[in-house]
Order: structure tokens, then sequence, then C-alpha cells
């Protein structure tokens, strides 16, 4: 079993990113700036935030932080959202999401600007990766792809099976994964908590990427010997021995797959940290 090391990975990719900014000052163009908005007081999203921020200060990245309350208005949002779409020095714009329940996030997606959607969850976005345009990917999957190429991990005719439907992870990650890349070039199969026959299709999959959003969903029973483990979860379970009272796991019953898999991502330190890796690859293509 090898360890897919988001962090060594991360830091690698993050330290390009470093030298491409320091030679773009150099060159006297643009320093890349990306504008971050939260709404509300929740604590995971202030921790994402935070470090998506800090991650920008490390590359040498401008960033703004606006921060609205948890009974900010929907039409105070999107007019925050259009000063920043206007702002010629923004290059980039993320909403951190989930948002409070009486704000649309649909409409709040819709009203970014296609060209600094560094997320990459507007439909023009999502339109051009389907038809394998050039264009902002999401976080997650693009993090994903850039990490089995760090590990020269050839997938091609792979049977991938994704457990989740979402259109931040489970939808663009079985996209990327069946075009004709490398990573790529496999047979797909979507699965989600509807599936009926979710073990018999994980035990046919040499890569597993697991979005669900349950804790210790993957057992060491629905795994093949020698697969590829993908463990997009970030699950708080309680733990008394924590000064926090809970620990993070994935989705992935860790300890028990990882005797089974060649390849497995830990949580924390796996895909969470690419996640903001790939990120600043966006914003940074988004200035230029």
């Amino acid at each position: 079993m090898q360890l897919l090391d988001g962090i060594k990975v991360s830091n690698a990719i993050l330290e390009d990113i470093k030298n491409e900014v320091d030679s773009r000052i150099k060159n006297h163009k643009k320093r890349p700036h990306l504008a971050a908005i939260l709404v509300g007081d929740n604590p995971a999203s202030q921790t994402y935030v935070g470090a998506k921020v800090k991650t920008c200060e490390y590359v040498g990245f401008q960033s703004t932080l606006s921060k609205l309350a948890d009974d900010a208005s929907e039409a105070e949002l999107l007019a925050l959202i259009e000063k920043y779409n206007n702002d010629a020095d923004i290059d980039g714009i993320l909403v951190q999401l989930p948002l409070p329940r009486h704000i649309s996030e649909d409409k709040v997606i819709n009203t970014i600007s296609p060209l600094k959607d560094v997320d990459g969850f507007h439909p023009v976005s999502i339109g051009k990766m389907v038809l394998g345009q050039d264009t902002f990917i999401p976080a997650t999957p693009n993090g994903i792809m850039m990490m089995l190429a760090h590990y020269n991990i050839d997938t091609s005719g792979m049977h991938c099976v994704v457990i989740g439907r979402s259109n931040i992870v489970g939808t663009p990650m079985s996209l990327l994964m069946s075009r004709n890349t490398n990573p790529g070039n496999c047979t797909v199969t979507m699965c989600h908590s509807k599936t009926k026959n979710l073990k018999e299709m994980c035990l046919q999959a040499d890569i597993i990427v697991a979005a669900i959003g349950r804790p210790n969903y993957v057992t060491a029973d629905m795994v093949k010997p020698g697969a590829i483990i993908i463990d997009v979860g970030i699950n708080r379970i309680e733990d008394a021995s924590k000064k926090s009272g809970f620990r993070l796991v994935g989705d992935v019953d860790f300890e028990a797959v990882k005797e089974k898999s060649s390849y497995i991502t830990p949580v924390p330190g796996g895909v969470g940290k690419m996640t903001i890796c790939a990120l600043m690859k966006n914003t940074l293509l988004a200035c230029n």
C-alpha cells in the first residue's frame, strides 16, 4: 500500500505556483487576486476559508475576505458578487458553501462571472468541461486528477466507481475520469445512496472515489485487492479523547481498507489539501 500524500503533493505544486508568481512580479505583471466571501459563522466554513486565505498569502496572491452575517440577505450577497465581477483587479471569486437556507446557491453560482469562477461551478464552466474545452475545473476533482498525475498512475482501461453524484465532486469526477486523457480513459460507473448493488459494483472497481458524505461508509468487504482508493469525505465524529471532542474521518474505513489497497488517500491530509491547491491553480489561470 502506498499513501497518496496530499500534503506532499500540494506543497510541491504550491511551490511551483509561488515561483511563477515571483516571476510575474519581477516581470511587472499583475499579482493574482482572489476574493473570498463567507456568510455566517459555520466553524468548518471558517476553517476552510481561513486555509484558502493563508495559502494565497503563501504563494504570493493578494486576497480579500468579506464576511457577511448569517442573516445577510440574498440581495446583499448578490450585490457584493456583482461588485467583484466589475472590479478589474479581482481575478477570482469564491463564495464558501454551504450557504444559509434563505439564500439560493444556484442564484449565487449563476451570478459569479464565468471569467472569475475559480470554483468551477458556473453552468458555463460545467458545460465547457463536458465538451472538453478549456475552462475552470471544479477544485476537488481537479485536485484528484493532479494527484493521480503526480504519482504517475496510469488509469487507462481501469474501471472507476464514483460513489456520490454531487455537482461539486461526483458528477465532474465521473466526466474527468472517462475523458481521453491520462489520468482518465476509464470505464466509469456512478453510484449513490440509492444504488441497490453498491457492494458488487465496488468489488469490480480498480478505482473507488468515495464522495458520499458518510463516515467510514466504504468498508474492506467492498474493496478488491489492489484497488486505488480516493477518499473525498471529511466527517466529524465524536471522540472524547480529543480536546475538540471530535476527530475527522473520511467516507472510507481507512484502517481496514488500507491493507487491501494499492494506493489510498488519508483523511485528513489527502484530497482536502489538493482541493485548495487546485483552487490556487484556477486563480492563477484566471489572472493570465
